[in-house]
């Protein structure tokens, strides 16, 4: 039981890590995507303590919901059980590939709406002046690269432990 609560543990700290670095790089390209299409969780204007909050408020949840399944994954039943030193590599190639995910999208994201491919939502054109458009739909596509890669990647990563405690 205690290496579950520490595999779903090693889950909410790696997604918020993740998630505090990651914000601190989206902050200080679209502070807006804060400020302006968030809640005012927060009264500050500083890019550092909103990616701060705003880190740890958006990924603690599906960390630990995905750490919860990684749990099940590496621990029940009777096949032989993976503790939580050996999914701390897993975990990290995982944040990695988030990472990659989310650069590649923001400066696709960026480029195209520079360029006049895509367009922000109405939404966001009402609240936001056009010289910004390009910046919010980097940090928007990167967010949403980092939750899809992230969510997909984190289910994937569950199959493959149970896979490897069966091949064990």
């Amino acid at each position: 039981m205690l290496e579950s609560v520490k595999i779903i543990g090693i889950c909410i700290a790696a997604g918020i890590l993740y998630g505090v670095v990651h914000d601190q790089f989206t902050a200080r390209i679209c502070m807006e995507y804060f400020t302006v299409f968030h809640p005012p969780v927060f009264a500050t204007q500083s890019p550092t303590l909103l990616a701060i909050g705003w880190g740890i408020i958006a990924t603690w949840w599906v960390s630990a919901f995905l750490g919860i399944l990684m749990a099940f994954a590496a621990r029940a039943g009777t096949r032989p059980k993976l503790d939580t030193s050996s999914l701390i590599r897993p975990i990290s190639y995982l944040l990695i590939v988030m990472a990659v995910c989310a650069a590649l999208s923001g400066t696709v994201g960026y480029l195209l709406t520079e360029q006049g491919q895509i367009f922000p939502p109405s939404w966001v054109v009402l609240n936001l002046r056009q010289g910004m458009y390009s910046r919010f739909m980097a940090d928007w596509c990167a967010h949403n690269a980092s939750y899809a890669s992230g969510f997909l990647g984190g289910v994937y990563l569950c199959f493959w432990v149970h896979r490897k405690r069966k091949l064990s």
